[in-house]
């Protein structure tokens, strides 16, 4: 089997970039060779040290990153379709979940595979191998029974390696909040994941799609991907402010639903704030540990708020995620929210460049990809 190099996250703000062995191909398994990998923001998290890889097994560095695709390697033995029952073959490009329900616990059995508590039980330090368990490589592994999907030939890579993640999640994350047509939906960030969220809700049919950033360029682009109203937190400077307008743009109503993608633990008070009485909020964002926030239980009582965090998705919402994109791809221009590419050679470059935190200007990278 092949040598392919790959990142290591070593400790806070610092890769290593090394070359490591493939592991065989097992009967039931496939090697595939990655073509495009996402910075998400959870990965800018495990950057900074504000969270812990989830890994089993013994310590050591950690190849990152979930968001990606790529072609088929080596097909293992007694594999010749993908999980819709399509044929497969070796050059195939695919896409899959980047985590791996059990299909055996009380929760999967129960329909709720993003809730398995095995569902990273294949995630490892470079410690102990196999090593191919994360995105920033030139190979990663599928373990035999992994969900695999057959990417749609007219969707570039930029936009199917955003499926894994981002599509399905807010996808999944606005089934969740049971979002219906001619609703409102607030959308708190305008990054990858806001303007994904912008595309899918007013697809699925919303009535008035609002989104607040502070960036004038995202913004805009999420006005070209769905939204109907912005919301530019320099020009509404408070909290209060930006409550009063969603409350203005809903006729006095507050939305129906809002989701939080952004990751500030600060403004989930203020997304609660703009939901009308029996509203739903979406936390997506604020995934670090100790994102801490007081919330007054009484409001939520009296005014029979729903609060869903939504982490990880059901993985049949992958290939709900690509017919949405293969859909809508002349309607909304979501190859945009790809904004920078870098070699993987350049991943602190472009984990310096993708990096909002402390920035008073935030970043212009809506979503950067690393190309092995």
């Amino acid at each position: 089997m092949p040598l392919g190099k790959a990142v290591l996250l070593v400790e806070p703000y610092r890769f290593d970039i090394v070359d490591l062995p493939t592991p065989p191909v097992e009967p039931g398994g496939i090697l595939i060779k990655v073509t495009s990998a996402g910075i998400c923001g959870s990965d800018l998290h495990y950057w900074r040290g504000e969270m812990k890889p989830m890994i089993k097994g013994k310590p050591g560095p950690v190849i990152p990153g979930h968001e990606m695709t790529g072609v088929i390697h080596t097909l293992g033995e007694g594999v010749s379709t993908d999980s819709m029952g399509r044929p497969l073959r070796e050059g195939d490009r695919v896409v899959y979940p980047y985590f791996f329900p059990c299909r055996r616990c009380y929760v999967c059995l129960r329909g709720e595979p993003n809730h398995c508590a095995e569902r990273y039980r294949f995630r490892a330090s470079v410690a102990e191998s196999p090593y191919c368990n994360g995105g920033y490589a030139e190979y990663y592994y599928l373990y035999p029974g992994h969900y695999v999907f057959k990417a749609p030939e007219n969707l570039s890579d930029e936009v199917a390696t955003v499926a894994n993640c981002a599509v399905s999640q807010v996808i999944f994350a606005l089934h969740q909040a049971d979002m219906r047509m001619g609703d409102t939906v607030v959308i708190q960030g305008a990054g990858g994941l806001g303007i994904n969220a912008s595309a899918a809700a007013k697809d699925k049919g919303a009535g008035q799609v609002i989104v607040i950033d502070g960036l004038s360029n995202r913004l805009e682009l999420a006005t070209q991907c769905g939204a109907d109203q912005t919301i530019n937190i320099n020009e509404y400077t408070t909290a209060e402010s930006r409550i009063e307008k969603v409350i203005q743009l809903t006729e006095g109503r507050g939305a129906d639903v809002v989701l939080e993608v952004v990751g500030y633990p600060q403004v989930v008070t203020e997304g609660l704030g703009m939901l009308r009485k029996g509203g739903t909020f979406v936390e997506i964002g604020n995934i670090g540990a100790n994102s801490n926030v007081t919330i007054d239980l009484s409001k939520l009582l009296w005014g029979s708020t729903r609060i869903i965090p939504s982490v990880n998705y059901d993985p049949v919402y992958l290939p709900i995620a690509l017919d949405f994109l293969v859909r809508t791809k002349d309607k909304y221009p979501l190859t945009k929210s790809v904004s920078h590419k870098f070699p993987l050679e350049d991943v602190s470059k472009a984990f310096e460049q993708a990096e909002w935190a402390g920035k008073s200007k935030g970043t212009a990278i809506t979503r950067a990809m690393l190309i092995p």
